[in-house]
């Protein structure tokens, strides 16, 4: 069996398309087209379903893959066992929630790009629709969501944990109407917003449970930058609607207060996950496993019991 085959039939299957899979490996459309058929032949199975230009895995294929991502892995071991222990090398694209960033790429960027100087990093900030766009049409290796927990076998659920959220003011802000803490949320919404782009994440999630009670809230400020939203609450500018990762620091210092209003709950995840049709290369595994450790709360707390 040629591996070149098993490689374009990867690419066929990750791409959904046998136009982008030649694109994407220097070859003619007509040479995928023979390779996939040599393939099919010497399996003696179909592969692919070919319907009004879409190219879809048969259960068969499917079977096919699991081996071909094995084989591939396989391959690359053997090749970095033999380069004397090479960093990994490649690029790879991480789409996410644009308020996940500053936490991901502060404090340990520096020693993940010391240790794998040769992968190449693409963030690609979206919102949750977006995101498993860019991951079915293989435009997004890894997303990294915030969101309703979401459940779907196409996936690969690489780690997740429920994200604690609030409504939250200012300290002087609450100190001139300290009714603001409890009030129903009826009453909340009557007050200034200062609130990330409309449609995304836990903002979405927000509308829609207000939307559930006929509520809306009509922000005076609409930005995608979170550090700033915290910056303009703690200064008396309005309230918003944050996760606890991204307020804790000036709820902490006494710049911020949480807002314990009981009559609004809604339950946000942060997921990071990949396609199952996706093969997990060296590279992808190594970015995998830095996100886990900066976004994960297990995972930073095991790693600050090791330092």
């Amino acid at each position: 069996m040629d591996i070149k085959n098993l490689m374009t039939f990867i690419h066929v299957a990750e791409l959904s398309s046998f136009t982008k899979a030649a694109e994407k490996l220097g070859f003619s459309q007509s040479t995928v087209s023979f390779q996939i058929k040599q393939l099919e032949n010497e399996l003696q199975s179909q592969l692919f379903e070919r319907i009004n230009h879409t190219v879809v895995l048969t259960e068969k294929g499917r079977e096919v893959l699991k081996y071909a991502h094995e084989i591939s892995k396989l391959t690359q071991e053997l090749k970095e066992n033999m380069q004397d222990g090479q960093a990994a090398e490649g690029h790879i694209r991480l789409a996410m929630a644009d308020s996940l960033c500053d936490s991901l790429l502060s404090e340990k960027f520096g020693e993940f790009r010391e240790q794998y100087p040769k992968i190449t990093l693409k963030i690609i900030a979206a919102g949750t629709e977006e995101m498993f766009r860019l991951l079915n049409h293989n435009e997004a290796d890894v997303i990294l969501t915030l969101d309703n927990h979401i459940y779907n076998t196409e996936y690969v659920i690489a780690k997740e944990e429920k994200v604690g959220i609030h409504f939250v003011a200012g300290s002087d802000y609450v100190k001139n109407c300290p009714k603001i803490r409890t009030m129903p949320v009826a009453e909340l919404v009557k007050h200034p917003f200062i609130l990330t782009e409309k449609g995304m994440s836990y903002r979405r999630l927000m509308d829609e449970k207000l939307a559930e009670k006929s509520l809306e809230v009509c922000p005076v400020l609409e930005i995608g930058s979170t550090d700033l939203i915290c910056k303009l609450v703690a200064q008396g500018n309005g309230i918003s609607f944050l996760p606890d990762y991204v307020t804790e620091k000036e709820v902490n210092a006494g710049h911020m207060v949480y807002l314990q209003i009981d009559d609004f709950k809604i339950d946000v995840w942060k997921q990071l996950l990949y396609h199952r049709d996706k093969w997990v290369s060296p590279q992808m595994d190594s970015v995998i496993k830095y996100c886990i450790q900066r976004e994960f709360t297990c995972d930073r707390k095991n790693e600050n019991s090791l330092s």
